[in-house]
């Protein structure tokens, strides 16, 4: 399923709602519908810049590797070399987005 993050300050942001929960947890809001406001932006932004500074001092997890195995199989041999996704990859969208609403005053919500 997919989550659609709006503002006002930045174009919507789609994320798949796994890879959304996990900064939703960060940020200790609900993945189905939910809003960071304002006020709230500005601390939003630098927990997930730090999440994506200690994500990247990391190599990839065996859940990761599990998750490529699951999709591609093990002999997999007709597909290009798998490229894995970072989660600072997948999270930027949304920061800059947060960024946005941070500097322009707005509110950024999910699931209305």
């Amino acid at each position: 399923m997919l989550i659609t993050f709006k503002s006002k300050a930045y174009p919507n942001v789609m994320m798949y709602q796994d890879h959304a929960r996990r900064i939703l947890d960060l940020l200790h809001k609900d993945s189905e519908r939910g809003v960071i406001t304002a006020e709230e932006a500005g601390k939003a932004v630098k927990l997930l810049e730090s999440e994506i500074e200690e994500s990247r001092k990391h190599l990839a997890t065996d859940e990761m590797e599990q998750d490529v195995k699951a999709h591609h199989g093990e002999a997999d041999t007709e597909h290009e070399t798998i490229e894995a996704v970072t989660f600072s990859t997948r999270a930027f969208p949304l920061l800059e987005m947060l960024r946005a609403a941070r500097d322009h005053q707005t509110d950024v919500l999910w699931g209305v």
